[in-house]
């Protein structure tokens, strides 16, 4: 359930009507760290009107840390922006993870590292999550739970995969790779984007490319129907989000 063509059935899953359950449950803190040496706009995304967290967009330093609360049943995305100019408005882009201004009302451009989350709420009673570079890579990513009960797996990308990405991937920004697109970003065809002819998981195999992600980060989604070692669940838990994990 990752990757655009994916994401929206992900983030738009039925919500279930809001029981007993909800009633006991507490807000999900969400702790995003900064552990890269340079800052990183953090950009956030509700796909299900709940709540916008950290008003879409904000800027954290290095060794800085932010606390966000999502009530049950939130749904949505992180994911790091770099290289980022803003005015005293907010109006400004990034290189990499842009949304049009430091408040996201859309999600980053590719290529982006992404977490992406949906809360327990009534009956469903796992909260689901996953690191996702389906997308493409931009800054290493990882998410570690802490409280909860169950599987409640570290997810993450902890390899930079700017360094060894393959030259047709690659994108720069004087002279430097700053990202690292996703063979269907790149090549736009049905095999790479399991689109078409290769919309089903039968019919839309890893490629090199996502096995070369995967790889460096098996804990992460390589490619769209990557769900069997890729998808988490936790119940109860608050999670660290950190971007450039070590």
């Amino acid at each position: 359930m990752a990757g655009w063509q994916n994401m929206m059935a992900f983030l738009l899953l039925p919500l279930l009507t809001l029981g007993t359950i909800d009633s006991i449950v507490s807000a999900t803190v969400f702790t995003l760290q900064n552990s890269c040496n340079y800052t990183v706009w953090p950009g956030t995304l509700s796909g299900n009107g709940v709540a916008i967290l950290g008003d879409g967009g904000f800027a954290l330093s290095p060794g800085a840390t932010i606390q966000l609360s999502a009530p049950a049943g939130w749904s949505g995305r992180f994911w790091s922006r770099t290289g980022c100019n803003f005015d005293d408005s907010g109006h400004g882009n990034c290189s990499t993870g842009d949304c049009g201004g430091l408040k996201c009302t859309g999600g980053g451009a590719p290529p982006v590292t992404l977490v992406e989350f949906t809360l327990a709420s009534g009956n469903i009673v796992k909260d689901f999550y996953d690191v996702s570079l389906v997308d493409g890579y931009n800054v290493g990513l990882g998410v570690r739970p802490s409280g909860g009960s169950g599987d409640c797996q570290y997810a993450g990308c902890l390899a930079d995969l700017n360094e060894n990405c393959p030259k047709e991937l690659q994108v720069t920004d004087s002279g430097t790779v700053v990202a690292c697109r996703s063979a269907c970003e790149a090549f736009n065809t049905p095999q790479y984007c399991c689109t078409g002819e290769h919309s089903t998981p039968e019919k839309c195999s890893p490629t090199d490319y996502s096995k070369m992600f995967k790889n460096a980060c098996p804990s992460a989604y390589s490619y769209a129907y990557d769900d069997a070692s890729s998808t988490c669940t936790c119940v109860g838990s608050n999670y660290l989000i950190t971007f450039c994990p070590h």
